[in-house]
């Protein structure tokens, strides 16, 4: 199959104006074969032809860090600290595992809208509740093989009881309640690594490359060093991504002190000192760290995972932006979870990105500027997925995933400056075609590779089916509530050395 774009404007970060003059792009199969102005003598006669209208031809976005299994939850929650908000949002109970077929509709929720919105590519760290099957893993694979999305999911599960996961609590509970929480899951780790299995030997390179594995510890806190290092050596075989969420509120700053076995170590310097932290690491959030742990990343070559709606809903704080650019780690933009952004639209994540910043410093010099943004949203998340030399860029030789985004709209009108329409006024309506591996799957129109509206109208079916289970295990969790409050609130007195809220004070 091939493709030819004619009479539009290509970004190329390097030009001084964001994108080329009007000219022609030629895709052959999965990659770009040319750029020019005059293609005729090497487009194929069969060639689809798109007018572009002189409208702008980007790299398709990167979602570089998203959970799928809450796809049907968005606006369920208010917004509330991060230990709180998973008390209700992923509770473990039996009543609450899907079947193959609600697990392969949800996960088509937010891959059809990424796909509308321009986003070609989605790093999945997909938890299961109450574990991973086979069945399920297979049907959220198989919603991203239909759709045409580009995706690489891991499987998020922890592993240790959760008093060992959390500070105070210990303490904090009643004997029985203790007792409750003592107790590791059951599906333990060589059960894990059977998943993990399944996931590599099934899905791993699927779909000419586009489907992917990656691997997860979910949190350093939350699984043992043994499985920890089991899971690096699969990403090292493999040439996986790493994901690993990682000080992303106050409280798992504090863990390193009411932990034995962090022995006042931040999450950070255990994973180094455990020799995991690599440049096929994803590093999820990174907010409540200090000079030393950025120091550590930047010499591992890893890759952070900004999660600016998220951190905002939840309240997390805000990631040092400069700090990290200063060291030139590399950045890349996320959605995280669509109950915690409450939308799965990359544009969103970009505005925020390049807004959240400006408050945090009075140097205005130090602002990230609209040029900073596109290149965490588009080289950025090609590096986290290990797709650096294929991905993020529009050259000759890379794969073709592409948007193509209407200049005629109020978004760019006048047009003044690309990059700064692109993260401050696009929103992803403007989208007018969106390609993955050389296939076109949204046409301005419709999804081309599914029904989206009988898909959406059995999701509603299933999860109107589903409330009463949600509630009851709403009510199952709210009997936690005031010993996970309590163990919040002193964690948020507890004096780190530094401040990650705005407005709040610290240093």
């Amino acid at each position: 199959m091939s493709v030819l774009f004619r009479n539009v404007r290509v970004y190329d970060d390097a030009h001084l104006e964001g994108a080329s003059g009007p000219t022609s792009l030629l895709v052959i199969g999965d990659g770009i074969a040319a750029i020019g102005d005059d293609l005729a003598a090497v487009t194929p006669l069969d060639a689809t032809v798109v007018e572009g209208r002189g409208d702008l031809l980007i790299p398709g976005l990167v979602n570089a860090h998203f959970h799928s299994p809450v796809n049907h939850m968005k606006g369920m929650l208010p917004s509330l600290p991060l230990e709180i908000f998973m008390l209700y949002e992923s509770p473990d109970f039996e009543a609450l595992r899907p079947s193959p077929r609600e697990a392969y509709v949800r996960t088509m929720l937010a891959a059809m809208e990424m796909l509308k919105t321009g986003t070609t590519a989605v790093q999945d760290d997909a938890f299961f509740v109450p574990h991973p099957t086979p069945e399920v893993i297979d049907a959220v694979m198989q919603a991203y093989r239909d759709v045409g999305i580009r995706a690489t999911v891991a499987l998020d599960q922890p592993e240790l009881a959760e008093l060992e996961k959390l500070p105070f609590l210990a303490e904090l509970l009643p004997e029985d309640m203790r007792a409750e929480l003592a107790t590791a899951p059951a599906f333990g780790r060589e059960r894990l690594l059977e998943s993990y299995r399944h996931l590599i030997d099934t899905w791993h390179g699927a779909e000419g490359g586009r489907l992917a594995a990656a691997v997860s510890c979910s949190a350093p806190q939350r699984i043992s060093p043994v499985y920890m290092g089991a899971l690096d050596d699969l990403s090292r075989a493999h040439d996986l991504p790493y994901y690993a969420h990682m000080l992303e509120t106050k409280l798992q700053r504090v863990l390193a002190d009411e932990q034995p076995r962090f022995s006042g170590r931040s999450l950070v310097r255990y994973t180094a000192d455990l020799g995991i932290l690599s440049k096929r690491m994803n590093i999820i959030h990174a907010i409540w760290m200090d000079d030393a742990d950025y120091d550590l990343i930047a010499a591992s070559g890893a890759t952070v995972a900004h999660n600016p709606i998220s951190n905002l809903r939840l309240g997390s704080g805000v990631m040092p932006f400069r700090k990290l650019r200063d060291r030139k780690i590399p950045i890349c933009l996320g959605t995280d979870e669509a109950i915690a952004d409450d939308a799965v639209n990359m544009w969103g994540v970009a505005k925020q990105a390049g807004l959240i910043h400006t408050i945090g410093d009075p140097d205005y010099r130090r602002w990230p500027d609209a040029d900073e943004i596109l290149n965490c949203l588009f080289k950025g998340g090609a590096t986290a997925m290990r797709r650096g030399d294929s991905l993020g860029a529009i050259e000759v030789g890379r794969l073709a995933d592409l948007a193509l985004v209407d200049l005629d709209t109020a978004a760019f009108t006048p047009l003044n400056d690309i990059r700064r329409q692109m993260v401050f006024c696009e929103n992803g309506s403007g989208v007018r075609l969106t390609m993955v591996a050389g296939r076109i799957v949204y046409d301005g129109m419709r999804l081309t590779t599914v029904d989206e509206s009988a898909l959406r109208a059995e999701a509603r079916a299933i999860f109107t089916e589903r409330k009463g289970a949600l509630q009851s295990a709403r009510a199952e969790a709210a009997r936690w509530l005031p010993h996970y409050e309590a163990m919040v609130v002193r964690a948020a007195c507890r004096d780190v050395g530094m401040n990650r809220w705005l407005g709040y004070g610290g240093t």
